[in-house]
């Protein structure tokens, strides 16, 4: 076991999958010779030379193209989209190929891709750096969707997603990289050492995909996170004394709905946080998936906490962010329905 850095984790599953299998390429906007704006791909390129690890041009359409065509061949590529705020162009790519080749031709071909990118905020990165673009991947059937919140569930993560046949969307919550993040913002930076998730394995291993995590068992109320929500929502519960249990959903499709309705019948309550704005975020589909499986065991109306319907500001962002004051008072609200 080695402690590592959740940037360092995602290195450290692509350079374990690389050696085992020479079909692993990785390729996207300066990921080579610079290793990621994040440093998430550094010093593969000069361990796997040129041919393996390679820039592309800033052409996210021909990015995931490209990939596409490759995976269909027998590779399989891992390209990394910069800011998941620069994915759109290449929203045709994963939607109309990607997501359709294994239905489109009855399996004779697959797309297995793994797209990478950075989001969330958290960073001042302003409304074209700090998007949570993960609803617009759930809504595509054909493309699976992964949210990691710590090192070693990246890791594991990333080689199960580069391992599966189908086309993955990897998102990794950028505020992460360097350590857990509860929201208060004027705090000190919290480093990943000495966070029991924060200690990785060294070689091979998976974290399923469609497997959820209680992160903090509790009896009052079930809260649905995943990413960075995830920590503040702990620190929600430990600031208000309500006993939250704590669900990291960690693959948002395929959906551990098994987890989330064991957990909702048991407590009778549920608060759902994300950061992406409000409507038509993933929290509403949450939200209708417990009401149905969930509906004779709620207690109180279910709560979403979640960005607003804005583009994410600069000038404002904790305003934006939802922080533990936020996720505190729709736990009160619950709790007293």
């Amino acid at each position: 076991m080695t402690t590592m850095a959740m940037n360092a984790a995602i290195r450290s599953a692509i350079d374990v999958m690389m050696e085992r299998d020479d079909n692993v390429v990785v390729f996207g906007e300066d990921i080579g010779y610079f290793g990621g704006v994040f440093r998430c791909t550094e010093g593969l390129q000069a361990k796997y030379g040129s041919e393996r690890v390679f820039d592309a041009p800033i052409a996210e359409g021909g990015i995931v193209g490209a990939a596409v065509g490759m995976g269909a061949y027998g590779l399989r590529p891992v390209i990394e989209i910069q800011f998941a705020d620069y994915v759109y162009p290449g929203l045709d790519q994963l939607i109309s190929e990607a997501a359709r080749l294994r239905y489109r031709s009855s399996a004779e071909f697959t797309a297995p891709l793994t797209v990478r990118m950075p989001c969330g905020g958290g960073i001042h990165g302003g409304q074209t750096h700090s998007q949570s673009p993960e609803s617009l991947f759930t809504h595509v059937c054909g493309l699976i969707t992964v949210i990691p919140s710590n090192p070693y569930d990246a890791k594991g993560l990333l080689i199960a997603s580069i391992e599966d046949d189908d086309p993955v969307i990897f998102l990794e919550p950028k505020r992460l990289y360097n350590g857990p993040f509860d929201g208060h913002h004027d705090k000190p930076v919290v480093p990943w050492a000495g966070h029991p998730l924060g200690e990785v394995p060294d070689g091979y291993y998976r974290v399923e995909l469609g497997s959820a995590a209680i992160r903090r068992p509790g009896d009052d109320l079930t809260v649905l996170a995943y990413g960075t929500m995830v920590y503040v929502a702990e620190a929600a519960a430990e600031e208000t004394g309500i006993d939250a249990e704590i669900i990291d959903l960690r693959t948002l499709l395929p959906l551990d709905t098994d987890t989330i309705e064991a957990s909702v019948a048991k407590t009778g309550r549920c608060v759902i946080v994300h950061e992406a704005t409000r409507t038509s975020g993933f929290g509403a589909e949450l939200s209708a998936t417990v009401q149905e499986l969930c509906f004779y065991h709620l207690e109180a109306p279910i709560e979403r906490v979640t960005g607003w319907d804005t583009p994410y500001p600069h000038a404002q962002e904790w305003d934006y962010f939802p922080g533990p004051a936020r996720v505190g008072a729709a736990y009160r609200r619950v709790i007293a329905a």
